[in-house]
Protein backbone atom coordinates (compact mmCIF):
# COMPACT_ATOMS: atom_id res chain seq x y z
CA UNK A 1 0.00 0.00 0.00
CA UNK A 2 1.31 3.49 -0.99
CA UNK A 3 2.76 4.91 2.57
CA UNK A 4 5.42 7.52 4.14
CA UNK A 5 7.28 6.95 7.17
CA UNK A 6 7.90 9.27 9.75
CA UNK A 7 10.77 8.43 12.48
CA UNK A 8 9.66 10.44 15.80
CA UNK A 9 12.20 10.75 18.85
CA UNK A 10 9.96 11.85 21.94
CA UNK A 11 11.58 13.95 24.84
CA UNK A 12 10.57 10.82 27.24
CA UNK A 13 13.42 8.61 25.58
CA UNK A 14 10.74 6.78 23.22
CA UNK A 15 11.39 6.04 19.59
CA UNK A 16 8.83 4.87 17.24
CA UNK A 17 7.62 5.08 13.22
CA UNK A 18 4.45 6.64 12.12
CA UNK A 19 3.31 5.23 8.94
CA UNK A 20 0.90 7.07 7.01
CA UNK A 21 -1.27 5.00 4.75
CA UNK A 22 -3.45 7.83 3.49
CA UNK A 23 -6.26 5.15 2.12
CA UNK A 24 -6.38 2.71 5.50
CA UNK A 25 -9.53 1.57 6.46
CA UNK A 26 -7.63 -0.08 10.12
CA UNK A 27 -5.12 1.10 12.74
CA UNK A 28 -2.49 -1.27 13.97
CA UNK A 29 -0.46 -0.40 16.62
CA UNK A 30 3.11 -2.50 17.96
CA UNK A 31 4.74 -1.06 21.02
CA UNK A 32 7.74 -3.26 22.03
CA UNK A 33 9.99 -3.20 25.15
CA UNK A 34 13.18 -5.40 25.31
CA UNK A 35 12.01 -7.13 28.24
CA UNK A 36 12.49 -11.12 27.26
CA UNK A 37 13.93 -13.70 28.99
CA UNK A 38 17.25 -12.82 28.57
CA UNK A 39 17.01 -10.39 31.03
CA UNK A 40 15.96 -12.93 33.49
CA UNK A 41 17.98 -15.15 35.95
CA UNK A 42 17.52 -18.84 34.16
CA UNK A 43 15.85 -20.28 37.31
CA UNK A 44 13.21 -17.42 37.08
CA UNK A 45 12.35 -18.13 32.64
CA UNK A 46 9.17 -17.76 32.83
CA UNK A 47 8.64 -14.16 34.53
CA UNK A 48 8.59 -12.24 31.20
CA UNK A 49 5.83 -14.43 29.74
CA UNK A 50 3.50 -14.67 32.87
CA UNK A 51 3.95 -11.00 32.44
CA UNK A 52 2.79 -10.42 29.38
CA UNK A 53 -0.30 -12.49 30.19
CA UNK A 54 -1.03 -10.54 32.90
CA UNK A 55 -0.22 -7.28 31.91
CA UNK A 56 -3.21 -7.31 29.45
CA UNK A 57 -5.91 -7.74 32.60
CA UNK A 58 -7.12 -6.02 35.22
CA UNK A 59 -5.86 -2.28 35.19
CA UNK A 60 -6.92 0.89 36.77
CA UNK A 61 -9.05 1.94 34.25
CA UNK A 62 -11.12 -1.45 34.11
CA UNK A 63 -10.30 -3.58 37.27
CA UNK A 64 -11.12 -7.01 35.92
CA UNK A 65 -9.29 -8.66 32.63
CA UNK A 66 -12.25 -10.05 31.14
CA UNK A 67 -14.18 -6.55 31.10
CA UNK A 68 -11.17 -4.91 29.92
CA UNK A 69 -10.70 -7.65 27.19
CA UNK A 70 -14.33 -7.03 26.08
CA UNK A 71 -14.19 -3.04 26.37
CA UNK A 72 -11.25 -3.23 23.81
CA UNK A 73 -13.02 -5.82 21.38
CA UNK A 74 -16.74 -4.19 21.35
CA UNK A 75 -16.31 -3.33 18.19
CA UNK A 76 -14.14 -5.61 16.54
CA UNK A 77 -10.70 -4.64 18.12
CA UNK A 78 -8.07 -6.78 18.33
CA UNK A 79 -5.31 -7.19 20.96
CA UNK A 80 -2.11 -9.73 21.78
CA UNK A 81 1.20 -10.06 23.21
CA UNK A 82 4.17 -12.02 22.30
CA UNK A 83 7.11 -12.99 24.50
CA UNK A 84 10.37 -14.19 23.34
CA UNK A 85 14.27 -14.45 24.42
CA UNK A 86 14.35 -10.75 23.68
CA UNK A 87 11.09 -8.52 23.63
CA UNK A 88 7.92 -8.61 24.43
CA UNK A 89 5.30 -6.78 21.99
CA UNK A 90 2.20 -5.29 22.64
CA UNK A 91 0.10 -4.99 19.45
CA UNK A 92 -3.58 -3.96 18.35
CA UNK A 93 -5.70 -3.55 16.08
CA UNK A 94 -8.54 -1.82 15.40
CA UNK A 95 -10.96 -0.10 12.77
CA UNK A 96 -9.75 3.87 12.27
CA UNK A 97 -13.09 5.42 13.53
CA UNK A 98 -11.51 4.13 17.39
CA UNK A 99 -7.95 4.31 16.92
CA UNK A 100 -8.31 7.07 19.52
CA UNK A 101 -10.29 4.68 22.04
CA UNK A 102 -8.64 1.87 21.57
CA UNK A 103 -4.95 2.97 21.98
CA UNK A 104 -6.21 4.57 25.25
CA UNK A 105 -6.68 1.16 26.30
CA UNK A 106 -3.80 -0.27 25.32
CA UNK A 107 -1.84 2.27 27.10
CA UNK A 108 -3.97 2.07 30.29
CA UNK A 109 -3.11 -1.92 29.67
CA UNK A 110 0.98 -1.40 29.59
CA UNK A 111 0.52 1.77 32.32
CA UNK A 112 -1.44 1.12 34.67
CA UNK A 113 -1.53 -2.62 35.49
CA UNK A 114 -2.70 -3.81 38.77
CA UNK A 115 -1.08 -7.60 38.61
CA UNK A 116 -4.11 -9.28 41.07
CA UNK A 117 -2.83 -12.03 42.17
CA UNK A 118 -6.47 -14.05 41.52
CA UNK A 119 -5.06 -13.04 37.54
CA UNK A 120 -1.65 -14.45 37.90
CA UNK A 121 -3.07 -17.46 39.51
CA UNK A 122 -5.64 -18.04 36.43
CA UNK A 123 -3.29 -16.94 34.21
CA UNK A 124 -0.03 -19.12 35.63
CA UNK A 125 -2.57 -21.68 34.51
CA UNK A 126 -3.18 -20.88 31.26
CA UNK A 127 0.49 -20.53 30.65
CA UNK A 128 0.99 -24.01 32.08
CA UNK A 129 -2.07 -25.59 29.54
CA UNK A 130 -0.25 -23.42 26.76
CA UNK A 131 3.40 -24.88 27.15
CA UNK A 132 2.13 -28.41 27.46
CA UNK A 133 0.49 -27.57 24.12
CA UNK A 134 3.77 -26.84 22.92
CA UNK A 135 5.00 -29.50 24.07
CA UNK A 136 3.50 -31.46 20.85
CA UNK A 137 4.85 -29.20 18.52
CA UNK A 138 7.96 -31.51 17.06
CA UNK A 139 9.08 -28.76 14.86
CA UNK A 140 9.21 -26.28 18.36
CA UNK A 141 10.70 -29.10 20.77
CA UNK A 142 13.43 -29.99 18.43
CA UNK A 143 13.85 -26.44 17.37
CA UNK A 144 14.62 -25.73 21.24
CA UNK A 145 16.48 -27.67 21.95
CA UNK A 146 18.82 -27.49 18.71
CA UNK A 147 19.27 -23.91 19.85
CA UNK A 148 20.26 -24.58 22.87
CA UNK A 149 23.21 -27.19 21.85
CA UNK A 150 24.50 -24.54 19.25
CA UNK A 151 24.81 -21.89 22.52
CA UNK A 152 21.80 -19.77 22.05
CA UNK A 153 19.79 -18.49 24.35
CA UNK A 154 16.99 -21.18 25.14
CA UNK A 155 15.25 -23.40 27.18
CA UNK A 156 13.01 -26.27 26.31
CA UNK A 157 9.40 -26.16 27.11
CA UNK A 158 9.47 -29.15 29.56
CA UNK A 159 12.36 -27.00 30.98
CA UNK A 160 10.07 -23.94 31.25
CA UNK A 161 7.44 -25.98 32.94
CA UNK A 162 8.92 -27.05 35.76
CA UNK A 163 10.93 -23.54 36.07
CA UNK A 164 7.45 -21.88 36.34
CA UNK A 165 7.16 -22.88 39.72
CA UNK A 166 10.26 -20.50 40.99
CA UNK A 167 8.32 -17.55 39.66
CA UNK A 168 5.98 -15.40 42.21
CA UNK A 169 4.00 -12.32 41.68
CA UNK A 170 6.42 -10.27 42.96
CA UNK A 171 8.68 -11.20 40.62
CA UNK A 172 6.63 -10.01 37.91
CA UNK A 173 6.01 -6.76 39.53
CA UNK A 174 9.48 -6.46 39.57
CA UNK A 175 10.61 -7.06 35.97
CA UNK A 176 7.74 -4.81 34.98
CA UNK A 177 9.42 -2.25 36.67
CA UNK A 178 12.76 -3.10 35.47
CA UNK A 179 11.78 -2.83 31.70
CA UNK A 180 8.92 -0.89 31.33
CA UNK A 181 10.04 2.31 31.03
CA UNK A 182 10.54 5.00 28.10
CA UNK A 183 13.97 4.42 27.12
CA UNK A 184 13.30 1.30 26.38
CA UNK A 185 10.55 1.59 24.41
CA UNK A 186 9.96 1.55 20.30
CA UNK A 187 6.37 1.59 18.27
CA UNK A 188 5.42 1.30 14.87
CA UNK A 189 1.64 3.02 14.45
CA UNK A 190 0.33 2.17 11.07
CA UNK A 191 -3.20 3.47 9.10
CA UNK A 192 -4.52 6.95 8.17
CA UNK A 193 -2.30 9.55 9.89
CA UNK A 194 -2.63 12.94 8.70
CA UNK A 195 -0.65 15.53 10.13
CA UNK A 196 -3.42 16.30 12.96
CA UNK A 197 -3.31 12.49 13.76
CA UNK A 198 0.69 12.23 14.29
CA UNK A 199 0.30 15.82 16.35
CA UNK A 200 -2.11 13.68 18.55
CA UNK A 201 -0.29 10.31 18.61
CA UNK A 202 2.61 12.21 19.53
CA UNK A 203 0.99 13.82 22.32
CA UNK A 204 -0.20 10.53 23.59
CA UNK A 205 2.96 8.96 23.29
CA UNK A 206 5.37 11.85 25.47
CA UNK A 207 2.94 11.58 28.20
CA UNK A 208 2.69 8.29 28.45
CA UNK A 209 2.66 7.47 32.22
CA UNK A 210 6.22 5.06 32.45
CA UNK A 211 9.22 6.34 34.04
CA UNK A 212 11.58 8.39 31.80
CA UNK A 213 14.60 7.35 33.68
CA UNK A 214 16.50 3.97 32.25
CA UNK A 215 17.88 2.85 28.69
CA UNK A 216 17.21 0.46 25.67
CA UNK A 217 18.58 -2.47 26.75
CA UNK A 218 21.47 -4.24 24.73
CA UNK A 219 21.41 -7.72 22.46
CA UNK A 220 22.90 -10.40 24.53
CA UNK A 221 25.95 -12.12 22.79
CA UNK A 222 25.37 -15.55 22.28
CA UNK A 223 28.36 -17.63 21.66
CA UNK A 224 27.71 -19.71 18.76
CA UNK A 225 29.37 -23.62 19.09
CA UNK A 226 29.59 -26.14 16.32
CA UNK A 227 27.90 -29.40 17.11
CA UNK A 228 30.24 -32.19 16.75
CA UNK A 229 27.53 -34.75 17.32
CA UNK A 230 23.64 -34.50 16.16
CA UNK A 231 20.92 -33.74 18.14
CA UNK A 232 18.31 -36.66 18.63
CA UNK A 233 15.48 -36.61 20.29
CA UNK A 234 13.75 -40.17 20.18
CA UNK A 235 9.93 -40.58 19.97
CA UNK A 236 8.35 -43.38 18.93
CA UNK A 237 4.79 -41.71 18.39
CA UNK A 238 5.32 -39.96 14.94
CA UNK A 239 5.90 -42.13 12.15
CA UNK A 240 7.63 -39.13 10.41
CA UNK A 241 11.29 -38.27 11.06
CA UNK A 242 11.48 -33.95 11.87
CA UNK A 243 14.60 -32.56 11.30
CA UNK A 244 16.68 -29.10 11.25
CA UNK A 245 19.60 -28.54 9.55
CA UNK A 246 21.62 -25.50 11.08
CA UNK A 247 24.38 -23.25 9.61
CA UNK A 248 25.52 -20.04 10.66
CA UNK A 249 28.39 -17.34 8.87
CA UNK A 250 29.61 -15.77 12.55
CA UNK A 251 28.71 -11.96 11.85
CA UNK A 252 26.24 -9.81 10.33
CA UNK A 253 25.57 -10.14 6.88
CA UNK A 254 25.72 -6.70 5.09
CA UNK A 255 22.46 -5.72 3.54
CA UNK A 256 23.48 -6.82 -0.39
CA UNK A 257 24.61 -10.21 1.03
CA UNK A 258 21.18 -10.45 2.74
CA UNK A 259 19.20 -9.98 -0.26
CA UNK A 260 21.44 -12.35 -2.11
CA UNK A 261 20.85 -15.44 0.66
CA UNK A 262 16.67 -14.22 1.10
CA UNK A 263 16.84 -14.71 -2.91
CA UNK A 264 18.61 -17.76 -2.98
CA UNK A 265 16.56 -19.37 0.05
CA UNK A 266 13.47 -18.75 -2.61
CA UNK A 267 15.55 -20.44 -5.68
CA UNK A 268 15.86 -23.51 -3.20
CA UNK A 269 12.58 -24.19 -1.11
CA UNK A 270 9.72 -21.71 -1.85
CA UNK A 271 7.98 -22.58 -4.52
CA UNK A 272 7.04 -25.90 -5.88
CA UNK A 273 9.38 -25.68 -8.59
CA UNK A 274 12.15 -24.67 -6.68
CA UNK A 275 15.79 -26.27 -6.88
CA UNK A 276 15.29 -28.71 -3.30
CA UNK A 277 11.19 -28.92 -3.17
CA UNK A 278 10.42 -29.01 -6.59
CA UNK A 279 13.00 -31.93 -7.21
CA UNK A 280 11.88 -33.47 -3.76
CA UNK A 281 8.37 -33.92 -4.95
CA UNK A 282 8.87 -34.63 -8.14
CA UNK A 283 9.98 -38.01 -7.03
CA UNK A 284 7.30 -38.41 -3.83
CA UNK A 285 9.99 -37.49 -1.26
CA UNK A 286 8.42 -35.33 0.59
CA UNK A 287 5.01 -33.10 0.36
CA UNK A 288 6.54 -30.24 1.86
CA UNK A 289 10.16 -28.39 2.64
CA UNK A 290 10.96 -25.10 4.92
CA UNK A 291 13.98 -23.12 5.00
CA UNK A 292 14.58 -19.21 6.23
CA UNK A 293 17.07 -16.74 7.53
CA UNK A 294 17.27 -15.46 11.06
CA UNK A 295 19.91 -13.36 12.99
CA UNK A 296 21.42 -13.13 16.09
CA UNK A 297 23.12 -9.63 17.23
CA UNK A 298 26.43 -10.76 15.34
CA UNK A 299 25.54 -13.92 13.40
CA UNK A 300 23.50 -15.21 10.26
CA UNK A 301 21.56 -18.31 10.66
CA UNK A 302 20.31 -20.49 7.49
CA UNK A 303 18.36 -23.25 8.06
CA UNK A 304 16.17 -25.91 6.44
CA UNK A 305 13.65 -28.66 7.87
CA UNK A 306 10.51 -30.40 7.17
CA UNK A 307 9.68 -34.09 8.15
CA UNK A 308 10.17 -36.97 5.78
CA UNK A 309 9.75 -40.74 6.19
CA UNK A 310 13.39 -42.60 7.26
CA UNK A 311 13.16 -44.32 4.08
CA UNK A 312 12.84 -40.76 2.05
CA UNK A 313 15.22 -38.97 4.10
CA UNK A 314 18.29 -40.43 2.61
CA UNK A 315 17.59 -39.38 -1.10
CA UNK A 316 16.36 -36.26 0.06
CA UNK A 317 19.75 -34.98 1.86
CA UNK A 318 21.33 -36.22 -1.92
CA UNK A 319 18.89 -33.37 -3.55
CA UNK A 320 19.73 -31.04 -0.77
CA UNK A 321 23.38 -31.54 -0.38
CA UNK A 322 23.78 -31.92 -4.62
CA UNK A 323 22.16 -28.43 -5.30
CA UNK A 324 23.92 -26.70 -2.37
CA UNK A 325 27.25 -27.79 -3.97
CA UNK A 326 26.11 -27.00 -7.64
CA UNK A 327 26.03 -23.46 -5.66
CA UNK A 328 29.18 -23.57 -4.08
CA UNK A 329 30.82 -24.51 -7.25
CA UNK A 330 28.88 -21.66 -9.10
CA UNK A 331 26.62 -23.41 -11.50
CA UNK A 332 23.70 -20.95 -11.61
CA UNK A 333 22.18 -20.01 -14.75
CA UNK A 334 21.18 -16.67 -15.48
CA UNK A 335 17.44 -17.71 -16.21
CA UNK A 336 17.39 -19.11 -12.63
CA UNK A 337 18.19 -16.18 -11.20
CA UNK A 338 15.83 -14.12 -13.44
CA UNK A 339 12.88 -16.26 -12.63
CA UNK A 340 13.51 -16.30 -8.93
CA UNK A 341 13.44 -12.11 -8.93
CA UNK A 342 9.95 -12.68 -10.73
CA UNK A 343 8.65 -14.41 -8.15
CA UNK A 344 10.50 -12.57 -5.09
CA UNK A 345 8.76 -9.39 -6.98
CA UNK A 346 5.91 -10.43 -6.77
CA UNK A 347 5.41 -11.98 -3.50
CA UNK A 348 7.05 -8.63 -2.18
CA UNK A 349 4.17 -6.78 -3.49
CA UNK A 350 1.12 -9.20 -1.97
CA UNK A 351 3.15 -8.95 1.12
CA UNK A 352 2.43 -5.40 1.25
CA UNK A 353 -1.43 -4.94 0.20
CA UNK A 354 -3.11 -4.76 4.04
CA UNK A 355 -2.05 -2.30 6.86
CA UNK A 356 -0.85 -4.98 9.11
CA UNK A 357 1.03 -6.08 5.88
CA UNK A 358 3.00 -2.79 5.02
CA UNK A 359 3.69 -2.47 9.33
CA UNK A 360 5.21 -5.85 9.17
CA UNK A 361 7.79 -4.50 6.73
CA UNK A 362 9.34 -2.38 8.99
CA UNK A 363 8.56 -4.19 12.41
CA UNK A 364 10.99 -6.76 12.64
CA UNK A 365 14.53 -4.99 11.65
CA UNK A 366 13.20 -2.36 13.32
CA UNK A 367 12.38 -3.62 16.82
CA UNK A 368 15.70 -5.73 16.35
CA UNK A 369 18.48 -3.07 15.88
CA UNK A 370 16.86 0.46 15.25
CA UNK A 371 17.36 0.08 11.55
CA UNK A 372 14.24 1.73 9.20
CA UNK A 373 14.41 -0.53 6.02
CA UNK A 374 13.45 1.95 2.58
CA UNK A 375 10.25 -0.25 1.59
CA UNK A 376 10.39 1.43 -1.84
CA UNK A 377 13.45 0.33 -2.66
CA UNK A 378 13.37 -3.02 -2.39
CA UNK A 379 12.24 -4.22 -5.63
CA UNK A 380 15.67 -2.24 -6.91
CA UNK A 381 16.98 -4.40 -4.10
CA UNK A 382 15.95 -7.36 -5.67
CA UNK A 383 16.42 -6.54 -9.21
CA UNK A 384 20.57 -5.65 -8.00
CA UNK A 385 21.38 -9.26 -6.62
CA UNK A 386 23.90 -11.07 -9.04
CA UNK A 387 25.30 -14.21 -9.58
CA UNK A 388 28.57 -13.49 -7.64
CA UNK A 389 26.73 -12.43 -4.42
CA UNK A 390 24.69 -15.57 -4.75
CA UNK A 391 27.04 -18.16 -5.28
CA UNK A 392 30.01 -15.77 -2.54
CA UNK A 393 27.06 -15.93 0.09
CA UNK A 394 26.17 -19.37 0.20
CA UNK A 395 30.11 -20.09 0.42
CA UNK A 396 30.22 -17.65 3.08
CA UNK A 397 26.91 -19.14 5.34
CA UNK A 398 29.45 -22.82 5.20
CA UNK A 399 32.53 -21.28 5.72
CA UNK A 400 32.90 -20.68 9.55
CA UNK A 401 32.16 -24.70 10.13
CA UNK A 402 29.75 -23.56 12.73
CA UNK A 403 26.49 -25.51 12.00
CA UNK A 404 24.26 -28.68 13.29
CA UNK A 405 21.34 -31.16 12.58
CA UNK A 406 19.18 -32.90 14.88
CA UNK A 407 16.38 -34.86 14.21
CA UNK A 408 13.12 -36.07 16.22
CA UNK A 409 11.40 -39.13 15.45
CA UNK A 410 11.77 -42.92 15.91
CA UNK A 411 15.03 -44.22 14.53
CA UNK A 412 18.70 -44.34 15.95
CA UNK A 413 21.78 -42.11 16.72
CA UNK A 414 23.32 -44.55 14.41
CA UNK A 415 21.00 -43.59 11.32
CA UNK A 416 20.83 -39.93 12.50
CA UNK A 417 25.01 -39.79 12.65
CA UNK A 418 25.00 -41.26 9.01
CA UNK A 419 22.40 -38.48 7.89
CA UNK A 420 25.10 -35.88 9.29
CA UNK A 421 27.86 -37.94 7.39
CA UNK A 422 25.91 -36.99 4.04
CA UNK A 423 25.88 -33.46 5.03
CA UNK A 424 29.42 -32.72 6.51
CA UNK A 425 31.28 -32.15 3.29
CA UNK A 426 28.97 -29.23 2.45
CA UNK A 427 31.36 -27.59 5.39
CA UNK A 428 34.54 -28.47 3.38
CA UNK A 429 33.97 -27.08 0.19
CA UNK A 430 36.03 -24.05 -1.10
CA UNK A 431 34.65 -21.22 -2.00
CA UNK A 432 33.75 -20.87 -6.05
CA UNK A 433 35.35 -18.95 -8.32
Amino acid sequence: MKHKVHEVKLNNGAEGLLINVPDASVMTFHINFRAGEYLVEPEKWEVPHLMEHVLLGANELIPKARDFQAELEKNGAYSNATTGVYDIIYEGECADFEWSRVLKLLLAAITKPLFLEEEFKAEFGNVREEMAAHSNNHFRRLGLEMRKALGLISKSDVERLELMKNVQLTDVREHYKHTHHTPNMRFVITGKLTPSRRRALTKMLENIELPHDGERFALPQESLRRLKKPIYVPNDTVENLYFYIDTFADRRLADPESDALYLVNTLLTETLHSKILGAARERGLVYSMNSGVSHTSSATNWWFGTQVSNKNIAPLFDIISGELKKLQAGKLSQKDIKNTKQYALGRFQRSGQTVGGTAGGYLGRYFFDGIIDDYYLIPERIRSVSKRQIIDVVNDMFSDNVWGFGVLGNTSQRFVGERQHQLEPLWKTKKGK
